[in-house]
């Protein structure tokens, strides 16, 4: 199944988006109506809250007096983390049981308001952020919902900053404008991005690419979406030593190529072949279960080079996973390449370079092939004497790990 993790500050929209994804077919989880039902009257979850808050805490018919206890946690930082510590487990409990009997294919949305601050997005193939203005924000509170400016800004203040949200969304909806307008892009979005990548999902495959290679400007977003899927690469398995963004798109200021390359680092082939499986559920399917690196100096012999090749199912950000064994040449050489590039400017003008001559001359192309196969020549003859003698005199060296080899 697709998972999504649903947030927005308070008044940004979030309802309005969770509320068309189940009309367009999503399964939704909504942590707000959990949260209410632990503690209906005559749960465990109550009786914890009424022992933390006092009997005060619930009205004359037994029921959670909210607005109380909302303005005891939202003025008392200390009191409002002891309420969490009581409701976000169980609700993360019910959440779990209603997420099991979804099916493969499935889109399910966890509507969590509190996901950026409880540190949830790895959980998820991807975070979808509603984001609105806090000045609009403050006036939805104050003539919608009758709140004062204090009480708006208090409630605004007691969670993440917009700034926050946005840096660890995967898809941000933009709920500034017209109801209309919102409908708009959540069913595109639906339409383009999420029906699509589940079906890639429950078929084990990666988003198809076609087109010429086409090198975009830097993007300093780049390393940042990195570091999402790297860290839902290394949550999928406990196999996972580490994982790396590498590539063209990990060096500040180089174009390249709107894909990401991330490597996995494994303790051996076999651990790669049982990883499988578990990168394909986190997003990224086997793309080709035996490949082999092009061999490239010191060591020529290509039973060295083996590596497993994973892509994104996700049609809107295209990513390349390569599982290499830990001390392997192709692990080592991904590595140093990366670290030459970003140490030395002039290196990386020459290979950027070599790249939009590469891209110009294969422009006709419908794939990448052609253009990837003639960079490999390059990479040989003149990036290698260059990065060892760097590696020599810079006393580089790569990670080292302790793990018993399998």
């Amino acid at each position: 199944m697709l998972k999504i993790g649903l947030t927005g500050g308070i008044a940004s929209g979030k309802s309005l988006v969770s509320t068309r994804l189940r009309e367009l077919g999503a399964v939704l989880i909504d942590a707000d109506a959990l949260a209410r039902e632990v503690v209906e009257p005559g749960t465990p979850g109550l009786a914890r809250v009424v022992a933390e808050f006092g009997q005060d805490i619930v009205d004359a018919g037994g029921r959670l007096d909210r607005a109380r206890l909302g303005t005891i946690v939202f003025a008392e930082p200390d009191r409002r983390e002891a309420l969490n510590a009581i409701v976000h487990p169980l609700v993360r409990e019910r959440a779990a049981a209603m997420l099991a009997t979804a099916k493969p294919g499935d889109v399910v949305v966890q509507d969590i308001p509190l996901l950026v601050e409880t540190g949830q997005g790895s959980a998820f193939h991807l975070v979808l952020v509603v984001d609105a203005p806090d000045a609009e924000r403050i006036r939805r509170m104050t003539e919608l919902r009758g709140m004062t400016d204090n009480d708006a800004v208090s409630r605004m203040a007691a969670q993440a900053s917009r700034q926050e949200r946005l840096a660890a969304a995967d898809i941000v909806l933009d709920n500034s404008g017209s109801v209309e307008d919102m409908m708009g892009l959540v069913d595109t979005l639906w339409k383009e991005r999420l029906a699509p990548f589940a079906s890639n999902l429950a078929a084990g495959k990666a988003a198809p690419r076609t087109g010429a290679p086409a090198l975009s400007p830097p993007n300093p977003d780049w390393p940042v979406q990195a570091g999402r899927l790297l860290a839902r690469i290394r949550r999928a398995s406990a196999e996972v030593l580490d994982a790396d963004h590498i590539g063209s798109t990990a060096v500040p200021g180089l174009p390249a190529k709107d894909v990401i390359d991330l490597q996995v680092t494994v303790s051996s082939m076999e651990a790669a072949d049982r990883i499988a499986p578990a990168l394909g559920e986190a997003g990224f399917p086997l793309r080709e279960a035996s490949v082999r690196d092009t061999p490239k100096p010191p060591d020529l012999d290509p039973a060295a080079w083996q590596k497993r090749f994973h892509s994104s199912a996700d049609p809107g950000r295209p990513v390349n996973v390569h599982v290499r064994v830990v001390g392997s040449p192709g692990w080592r050489y991904a590595l140093l390449f990366r670290d030459w590039l970003r140490a030395n400017p002039d290196a990386a003008r020459m290979y950027a370079g070599m790249k939009r001559e590469l891209a110009g001359t294969y422009a006709g192309d419908h794939c990448t092939v052609g253009y990837a196969a003639a960079k490999e020549p390059w990479f040989t003859q003149v990036a290698w004497p260059l990065m060892d003698a760097w590696a020599a005199s810079s006393g580089w060296r790569p990670p080292s790990y302790s793990v018993a080899q399998s």
